[in-house]
């Protein structure tokens, strides 16, 4: 049999954004930003449904397991990607690799299944209003939240697997900020069309399925809402929804595009402008969109520095 001319890589080179350095130095202090925020915000949720008493509900024990995926997978990217703007060799190990890839694809499936039980939530809470204490016992939200851990560990664990049993050939650039699966099977020398399902029939469960659960829950949710004949009630269930549904649509849009098309289709330098969105920005938003324009979460707040001001 013919010796195969195979490399064993064991660092990778990130292509990043640019190597023009006064704008590495601009983004730099624009993700630093983006990430303290992140970090600020997420952080102070998770304080905040921890030690409030008005916050102990499903609800808000997702929020803040939300929050906690929020700052997880946003951590397994933002650090290493603001050292290499900075630094003169863009490189990560093997292993480090493996890892990021492992913890990014884990947090980031295991947020799409608990976007889907508070969408379910909210669908319970609105529709079966009476019922709601049975559907969403505590039993059942910690289920939900064990089985995103699960769920996302188990599928990530297999793409880490098939990904870096590949053999790499030549070039160890990847044209990308961070190690995701489709810039890494295009370094491949060997056939990727395995990966590729498992990505396109994994991926594609767990967000297509997810996507339909919050969807046709927000659909109840307008139906019930479109019912109730106080105005105010109306308006603030409807607000509600539009604002969730921004979010959720901008989230899966991007998780969608990236992961659930052909390999050949993918465009380097578009995906690695929708890839900060989903790994950097929509992190930041998060708080903002499902908890400071809550009026439950504001009354916490300042009952929070209420007590602070009063223990001084």
């Amino acid at each position: 049999m013919a010796e195969r001319n195979f490399t064993w890589m064991t660092e990778f080179i990130f292509v990043g954004f640019t190597d023009y350095q006064p704008l590495r130095v601009t983004l730099f202090l624009v993700f630093l930003g983006v990430y303290v925020l992140t970090l600020a915000g997420n952080i102070g949720i998770m304080i905040l449904v921890n030690t409030s008493s008005s916050l102990q509900t499903p609800m808000y024990y997702f929020l803040s397991n939300l929050s906690f995926l929020d700052i997880s997978y946003s951590t397994a990217i933002a650090p290493k990607m603001l050292v290499n703007l900075l630094a003169a060799k863009r490189s990560i190990s093997l292993y480090g690799c493996a890892l990021q890839m492992y913890f990014f694809s884990c947090f980031a499936d295991a947020e799409c299944l608990i976007l889907a039980a508070m969408a379910y939530d909210r669908y319970v809470a609105i529709s079966n209003p009476l019922l709601y204490s049975t559907l969403m016992s505590r039993r059942v939200c910690v289920g939900f939240i064990v089985g995103a851990y699960a769920s996302g560990s188990i599928t990530s664990i297999v793409h880490v697997c098939l990904t870096f049993r590949l053999p790499f050939c030549g070039s160890n650039l990847i044209n990308h900020f961070f190690c995701d699966i489709p810039p890494l099977l295009a370094l491949s020398c060997a056939d990727t069309h395995l990966n590729e399902l498992l990505l396109f029939l994994l991926c594609g469960f767990i967000q297509t399925s997810t996507f339909m659960i919050i969807f046709i829950s927000y659909v109840s949710i307008l139906i019930t809402a479109l019912n109730i004949k106080s105005s105010g009630a109306r308006s603030k269930t409807l607000s509600t929804c539009v604002s969730h549904l921004v979010a959720i649509t901008l989230f899966y849009g991007s998780l969608l595009f990236m992961y659930l098309r052909p390999i050949t289709s993918y465009s380097l330098d578009t995906d690695k402008v929708v890839a900060v969105f989903y790994t950097v920005v929509f992190p930041m938003f998060n708080p903002i969109i499902y908890s400071l324009r809550n009026k439950d979460v504001k009354s916490a707040v300042k009952k929070l520095l209420q007590r602070k001001c009063f223990s001084k």
